[in-house]
This record gives C-alpha cells, sequence and structure tokens, in this order.
C-alpha cells in the first residue's frame, strides 16, 4: 500500500519544458536568425542563398521538434533520412550521377544550417556525403561513380567513411588495417574506430595498407560482407545522435570492381581530407550561431530582478562577444571557400580554418552556457546539446593541435609531427 501511494506523486512522467517553465521558449520551436551580423547574404550567389533558406526552413519546421529526445536517447531518428534525401543537397560539389554539382559554399552554408539546428545531423550528412561519397567522387571509377553515386545522392543507400584505427588517430597514415592481395580481388584485416554511421551504412569506404606496396589503398565494402562485423559505442557525452561504431574485418573478400583506383597512397586521401575539413570548419560556425540565436531569444524572454536578461549590462557583453566570434568565423569560413573554387586552398589554409574556428566556437558556447544559468544544461534549451556536440568536433577531422602543425610545416617548410630523438644526457 505504501509503495502504491507513492507512485502516483513520485512516479509521475516529466512536465513538457513549456508548462515546467513557461517563461522561455524551447528549442523544439527555433528561434529565427538573428546571428548574421554581417549579412554573409550579399557573399553568396542567388543559387547559395536558395540552398541556405530551403535547408534552414527544413531543419527549424521539421527537425528542430524532434531532436532533443533522439539526442537523449542516443538513437538515431530515421524518419529524417526522407526529409533530407528531398532537399537533395549530398554529393554536395560532385557533378553528375544525380548529385547537386553545387558551389563548395553551396555546401558549406547548407551544412551550417544544418548544425545550426542539429550537430548530429550535420555530422550524418558529412560523413555520407563529404567523406564517402566525395571519396567516390574523387577515386573512384566511372563503372563505381555510376553504380553507387545516384542511390547515396538520394539517400537510398547511406555510406560511412572508415579510415580512423583504435591504435592511429592523429597518426592516422600509420593504418594497421591490411589489404591483401588475391585472385579476383583483396583480404581486408583489421579494425576500425569512430565510424559514424558505420552501425546502419549500406557502404563502407575503407582505408587499408597494401601488403605489396605498404601503401594505403582505398575500398568499398558491402554492409553483408562475410567477416564484416560492426558495433556502436557507447557512453559519448557528445554528437549522440550519430552512431559511430568499431567496426571489425576479419578476412573481409572485397571484389576487385570495388577497390577505389585513385587511391594509391596517403596523399590521395588527403585530397578528401583537405575539402572536408573546409565543410567541418563550417559545423561550429552553424553550432554558434545557432547557440547565439537561443540565447538572443532567451535573453529577452526571461526575466529576473524585474527585467529581461538582456538588459543586464555583463549579458549584453557577453552577447556581443558571441556575436564578434561569429562573423569572424563566417568571414573565414567564406574565405577557405573562395580559395578552394579558385583552386588555392592548400593544407595548411584548411587545417588553419579548422582549429582556429573550432577554438573560437568553443569560447562562443561556454559563453552562451553561462548566459542561460540552469537552463544552459538542459538539452531542451539547446545550448547544452550544442555544448556538448562541439567537444568532438574540436577532436575529429584532426585535433585542434595537430592542425595547428600541419599549417606550421605549411609556413616553416618543417614537420614537427613526430617526437625529437631521445639522446644521451651531455656531460656538460
Amino acid at each position: 500500500m505504501h509503495k502504491e501511494a507513492k507512485s502516483s506523486y513520485f512516479d509521475m512522467p516529466a512536465l513538457d519544458v513549456s508548462v515546467a517553465f513557461p517563461q522561455a521558449t524551447p528549442a523544439s520551436n527555433f528561434p529565427p536568425c538573428t546571428s548574421d551580423y554581417y549579412q554573409l547574404a550579399d557573399l553568396l550567389t542567388p543559387e547559395e542563398q536558395a540552398i541556405r533558406m530551403k535547408v534552414r526552413e527544413c531543419m527549424e519546421k521539421e527537425i528542430a521538434p524532434i531532436m532533443t529526445k533522439y539526442w537523449e536517447k542516443a538513437e538515431f531518428p530515421f524518419e529524417i533520412i526522407p526529409k533530407f534525401g528531398a532537399l537533395h543537397i549530398a554529393g554536395g560539389t560532385i557533378k553528375g550521377y544525380g548529385c547537386p554539382g553545387h558551389s563548395i559554399t553551396g555546401s558549406a552554408v547548407a551544412a551550417a544550417e544544418v548544425a545550426r539546428v542539429d550537430a548530429s545531423c550535420s555530422t550524418f550528412l558529412l560523413v555520407h556525403s563529404a567523406l564517402a561519397m566525395l571519396t567516390i567522387g574523387l577515386c573512384g571509377s566511372e563503372m563505381q561513380k555510376e553504380k553507387y553515386l545516384p542511390s547515396l545522392a538520394e539517400f537510398d543507400t547511406i555510406a560511412c567513411w572508415g579510415l580512423t584505427e583504435p591504435d592511429y588517430g592523429s597518426d592516422a597514415s600509420g593504418l594497421g588495417t591490411t589489404a591483401k592481395k588475391v585472385e579476383g580481388g583483396w583480404i581486408l584485416e583489421g579494425q576500425k574506430r569512430w565510424i559514424g554511421n558505420s552501425t546502419f551504412a549500406d557502404i563502407l569506404v575503407i582505408f587499408a595498407r597494401n601488403t605489396s606496396t605498404n601503401q594505403i589503398n582505398g575500398f568499398i565494402v558491402k554492409k553483408d560482407a562475410p567477416g564484416l562485423q560492426c558495433t556502436k559505442i557507447e557512453n559519448k557525452i557528445g554528437l549522440r545522435i550519430v552512431q559511430n561504431g568499431d567496426i571489425l574485418l576479419k578476412n573481409v573478400f572485397v571484389p576487385d570492381e570495388d577497390r577505389l583506383p585513385g587511391v594509391n597512397s596517403f596523399q590521395d586521401t588527403n585530397k578528401v581530407l583537405a575539402v572536408s575539413r573546409v565543410m567541418v570548419a563550417w559545423q561550429p560556425i552553424g553550432i554558434t550561431m545557432g547557440v547565439y540565436d537561443m540565447c538572443h531569444r532567451y535573453l529577452k524572454e526571461r526575466k529576473q530582478f524585474g527585467a529581461p536578461l538582456a538588459a543586464f549590462q555583463i549579458n549584453q557583453q557577453k552577447l556581443v562577444q558571441m556575436l564578434s566570434n561569429i562573423q569572424a568565423m563566417i568571414l573565414v569560413g567564406w574565405r577557405l571557400c573562395k580559395l578552394h573554387e579558385s583552386d588555392k586552398l592548400t593544407h595548411g589554409h584548411a587545417s588553419l580554418g579548422k582549429s582556429w574556428i573550432t577554438l573560437r566556437a568553443r569560447e562562443t558556447v561556454a559563453l552562451g552556457r553561462e548566459l542561460l544559468g540552469g537552463n544552459g544544461i538542459l538539452a531542451d534549451f539547446h545550448v547544452a546539446k550544442a555544448f556538448c556536440d562541439l567537444e568532438p568536433i574540436y577532436t575529429f577531422e584532426g585535433t585542434y593541435d595537430i592542425n595547428t602543425l600541419v599549417t606550421g610545416r605549411e609556413i616553416t617548410g618543417l614537420a614537427s609531427f613526430k617526437p625529437a630523438p631521445v639522446r644521451q644526457k651531455s656531460r656538460l
């Protein structure tokens, strides 16, 4: 009887946040964009502006209302895949094969608009499009492009991209996974880790070391290949919607027709990474725009001491600091796109952009978390979710430190990735 009496009081479901805290609007009703203070639209073509607004409308109306519950459960919302397919943004800059053939600027602002509402969705999109599809587009044979790209562009099939390994993260060129030539194809042996989309991907773009040449080669592996196993990585604090997996390859046979002919060394892999780092640089731009937009609305709605929080000087100062960072980040991201379009982009350019933008984004979302006070740790108000989601983005596609060393190598001509050799102590 005592247990039954308690249940009616203690075991009730949580109140809807709009009822529990009616003083501010939750992120399920996403705020309008107020973060584009220097008017990026003036730097975009009409086509790029149209892409931006099409994606923004979809994300605000279709995606924002459902993302918090999936983030909390760390589950992927498969219901969004047809919505992304209708946007026709997968494949980005690839021309033909059912791909949109957008400018890199158009693709970048689309990625930012997705990230503005949800960083996990933008990661899902960029893994599928700016890594897996781009690798096939840049390094695949004509037959492979015709076979795989059209269905990937429509999201009828989903792809992942397998480079990182348990023992090789920053030292990505080390790769322990091997590819041995056999009659009619290749045998892959090894392990991959942190591979987004891998738990439900239809095809896996896998990089392995050729046992004959000792060079890195690329392969397209089907999800039902015998010897292939993928399990979800649990207990993440960020990008919880992204289904990162551990991949085991045990005597996996890949036919010759699925070896990517354009990947013959790690330098070929770097061609993809240089472009994807530009795209990834636009993720934190979008994330911080969404955080600012949420803070801007929240501070005007939430009242303390008889006045809106937006009326207090220290809050305005923090808000302006966030806005300043975002304008600078947008301009650096836009310049990266222009360098790529004029064939002037270098690995150092891309790495500096990605590292610096994510550094400023970290500062910006931290200020946003402060501005929301206690509600800054609730995913319902977006900022807490964005705060956590930015942490893996600060790390993936090259950590902040590694990306600075890529730029450092380019501007000095001296590589400093490996530690100095240990020498015997001098008698002096």
